[in-house]
């Protein structure tokens, strides 16, 4: 089992490169197509705004402005996927990132995004944590700071017996087939029907028969949060995937919640395989 259809969300960010980058790789590596996937975004009109009141010449500027980053973004990812000599196409629609990258992911193995940049004055909306919930594929998010020297060659896994963990780990056996070490981590698993008699023991005996060798543990902790723990350790082990599954409703549960999922998309460090 491989990947044979990566799409990469391509934007006018300067972590743009990094991530058409990982994708290019991980599609040399599969023989995979490649496809960069770029949105101009709808322009935004307040509700004080008349959009037929706006100057001709704003608007004009505005599309001129979107249409030259555009042109630029075509030229790097088209300049990385020659590079390492993947067949590829560059697709550029106009309107929602979300609804759009969505539709178009419906037709891939797995999405590659870039997490949320806090400091990044362009906006794309409900991105990563929404494609995660509504594309019905499994999401790759690269961190918006440092480079990805490797992916899945150090792999942590955070198994808590869900329908969505277990959907992320089988959607990263292609990633996760020649890994050096896999972690699979169970924490506070005492109490749950999901785990089995011994946690961890079914999903690792799973991938050793892929023939994947694992690692797994489980651990308690009560003065840390879950997502804190997992990266942490993620941390200290050195790891260049993390493997999870995504639980929520929407965005704005998961903030109230404090969920895992949300922690995990504002603070990780490394490349993080979701799937929901």
């Amino acid at each position: 089992m491989g990947l044979k259809d990566i799409l990469v969300h391509v934007d006018s960010t300067s972590q743009s490169a990094t991530r058409v980058e990982v994708a290019a790789r991980l599609a040399h590596q599969h023989d995979a197509h490649l496809t960069g996937i770029y949105v101009i975004s709808s322009p935004h009109i307040s509700p004080t705004q008349d959009f037929g009141q706006l100057p001709v010449e704003y608007i004009e500027q505005r599309e001129k402005d979107s249409g030259d980053r555009a042109i630029v973004a075509e030229k790097s990812f088209l300049n990385i996927a020659d590079q390492h000599g993947v067949t590829h196409e560059w697709r550029c629609e106009t309107g929602l990132a979300l609804d759009i990258i969505s539709m178009n992911s419906r037709y891939s193995d797995v999405v590659i995004l870039g997490q949320r940049d806090p400091n990044n004055a362009e906006d794309f909306g409900d991105l990563p944590d929404g494609i995660i919930m509504t594309s019905g594929r499994s999401v790759l998010v690269i961190p918006y700071t440092g480079k990805v020297e490797s992916l899945g060659k150090r792999v942590m896994i955070g198994w808590d017996g869900s329908a969505q963990a277990a959907r992320a780990i089988h959607d990263s056996i292609p990633l996760i087939a020649a890994a050096d070490r896999v972690d699979i981590i169970a924490v506070n698993p005492n109490g749950s029907g999901d785990h089995g008699e011994t946690p961890a023991a079914d999903i690792s005996l799973h991938l050793a028969r892929h023939g994947i060798k694992t690692e797994a543990q489980s651990i308690t902790v009560n003065d840390i949060g879950i997502a804190d723990i997992l990266l942490s350790r993620a941390s200290d082990r050195g790891i260049d995937l993390f493997v999870m599954g995504a639980y929520g409703h929407s965005r704005w549960r998961e903030l109230v919640l404090g969920g895992v999922t949300a922690h995990m998309l504002e603070h990780m460090t490394m490349p993080v395989l979701m799937a929901h």
